[in-house]
């Protein structure tokens, strides 16, 4: 993925976190997933992801950037990203999060495992 679009969340995503807090921070995460996803499969398509990256700033990613940042957070094969994938994307283009981000990523897990629950 283009160096770019890295440091943008490079920037963005510690000083969410610092601002809002883990919850906050999931649920800005979540309100980025519903901005790029195709309504109709509930997945971030590369069409998706393309029609709808003008929303977050990313309007100048190539479709190679765009393609790789898909394939990169996909973690099931499907050529597409669910929430969850998503999430786990953002966590690890922000390095300088991940260091202080074991207790949001689990708040996540433990977010996804009850309203897989419910």
């Amino acid at each position: 993925m283009g160096a770019k679009a890295n440091d943008q969340f490079q920037d963005m995503l510690p000083v969410m976190a610092d601002k809002i807090g883990g919850e906050g921070l999931i649920r800005e995460l979540c309100k980025g997933f519903n901005l790029l996803m195709d309504k109709d499969k509930g997945l971030i398509t590369f069409d998706s992801l393309k029609k709808n990256s003008a929303l977050l700033g990313l309007q100048d990613l190539r479709d190679d950037e765009l393609l790789s940042m898909l394939k990169e957070g996909d973690l099931d094969g499907d050529e597409a990203l669910d929430e969850m994938e998503f999430c786990v994307l953002m966590f690890r283009l922000s390095p300088e999060l991940m260091h202080e981000s074991e207790a949001l990523l689990d708040l996540a897990l433990q977010q996804e495992f009850k309203n897989s629950a419910a």
